[in-house]
């Protein structure tokens, strides 16, 4: 669906999503809030990790936050598909400034303690199990099915350019102020997001009606199980998530017992991520098509467990921040070449469940992850753990590349039945012009 209030310049090569009035709001808001919520969460580690010293209830945490994506995303994404799209992510970013504004509340006033982070993590993940859905399909309200991939890339720059600041923004106030004022910023921040949101002007959407809720879950579910490409996409993603990217909540350990770096270095630590994050994320928005796509995904998995693995071996500071950068890239190289594919391959009626099960994969199988690290940490050791599923990621890839030309075929078919879709004319689609969309199963 083409967005109203198109602008009139034209933006060409890796900026050309920003053509639309909406998703240059969109961005700009998003990107303000991000930065916000990377300090909070460097923020709420470092808070639990001075409290406690325990990479086990680092895991815990982790696990409080991210398990009610994997819960409750189904519900999240047959709301997406039968309310409006904008008003649910309106909802949740309000409901989300909410949250920071309460935790920053307990720290400055000295009374938090870890249960209330705990209770504060499990609302801040049931909220993202509505956001999530809904903001990722809601994207493809404002831009045209042509210049998604190229949102969805630019999307994941604006993460990851938030990765990079936030973390660093927040080691120096931690170290200065403390904890309290980053969660206050975060809270701050949704003023942004909220801002940019009521400004838009979208075009109404046919939603879901006539069925019950369970009915529109079940629709999702079966969708993505009976279409093995999707399928296959989403077990990888979801391996990752659970066994390789529990890392990131063992990085105040390695920031602290191995590399002897404290919060600073926590936050450049987490900001070499997202430097690489940042480049996966420009390269894919300059790509123009969605060919190799499928390639790009069983060799960026194997890369990241590749660059994990060697993370863990390395003991010196600036060594290990080299070694986070194509950590990062290869990690959202896999991550938005998945989105890309799988939304390109579903129809807007189901993108929104589609998306929870891509939320369940990406975020809803960490909190798993994080719960199994923390206690494995604990008993082995931070290095050996992450170096583990650096392993696992490596021997998924594999299977993955082994898998994938068999699935090519059906992939081709569903990216163009999307590009022939009902109410667009079929000569749109010229035989060359399909043809070289659906080569994105490559």
């Amino acid at each position: 669906m083409v967005p109203v209030g198109r602008h009139k310049l034209q933006f060409g090569g890796i900026l050309r999503a920003l053509s639309h009035r909406n998703y240059r709001l969109f961005i700009s808001g998003q990107l303000v809030s991000l930065i916000g919520t990377w300090m909070q969460s460097i923020a709420q580690a470092w808070l639990v990790y001075r409290l406690t010293g325990s990479s086990t209830l680092l895991g815990v945490v982790g696990f409080c936050s991210q398990i009610p994506v994997f819960l409750m995303a189904p519900l999240g994404g047959a709301v997406a598909d039968r309310m409006n799209r904008h008003r649910v992510v309106i909802a949740t970013q309000t409901s989300s400034m909410l949250l920071a504004f309460a935790t920053a509340a307990l720290d400055l006033t000295g009374v938090i303690q870890v249960w209330h982070i705990l209770i504060i993590a499990v609302l801040l993940g049931i909220t993202n199990a509505f956001d999530i859905p809904a903001r990722q399909a809601f994207i493809s309200q404002m831009v045209p099915k042509e210049d998604l991939m190229n949102a969805i890339a630019l999307n994941s720059s604006m993460f990851n350019s938030a990765r990079i600041l936030g973390p660093s923004v927040a080691g120096i106030l931690i170290s200065m102020v403390g904890e309290g004022w980053c969660f206050f910023g975060d809270g701050v921040s949704y003023i942004a997001v909220i801002i940019a949101l009521l400004m838009m002007r979208v075009e109404p959407r046919q939603p879901v009606v006539g069925r019950s809720a369970v009915a529109d879950i079940i629709e999702g579910f079966r969708f993505v199980l009976r279409t093995p490409p999707i399928h296959t996409l989403l077990a990888l993603l979801g391996v990752v998530s659970m066994i390789g990217m529990p890392y990131t909540v063992l990085m105040p350990v390695f920031a602290d017992r191995i590399l002897h770096s404290g919060a600073r270095g926590l936050g450049i630590l987490m900001g070499a991520t997202g430097v690489g994050a940042l480049m996966g994320a420009l390269m894919l928005a300059a790509k123009k098509e969605v060919r190799g796509l499928g390639n790009w995904v069983s060799v960026a998995c194997g890369s990241f467990g590749a660059s994990l693995i060697l993370f863990t071996l390395s003991r010196n500071f600036l060594l290990s921040v080299a070694l986070l950068v194509p950590v990062g890239f290869s990690m959202m190289v896999q991550m938005a070449s998945s989105n890309t594919l799988v939304q390109t391959m579903s129809p807007d009626a189901l993108r929104g469940r589609v998306m929870a099960l891509y939320s369940m994969m990406f975020m809803g199988m960490a909190p798993i992850g994080a719960l199994i690290a923390g206690f494995a940490a604990g008993r082995i050791g931070a290095p050996r753990t992450v170096a583990i599923g650096g392993g696992i990621a490596i021997a998924g890839a594999l299977l993955f590349r082994l898998k994938w030309p068999a699935l090519r075929p059906h992939a081709r078919r569903l990216i163009i039945a999307q590009q022939m879709q009902p109410g667009e004319p079929p000569d749109e689609v010229t035989a060359g012009g399909a043809q070289a969309i659906a080569d994105g199963a490559q």
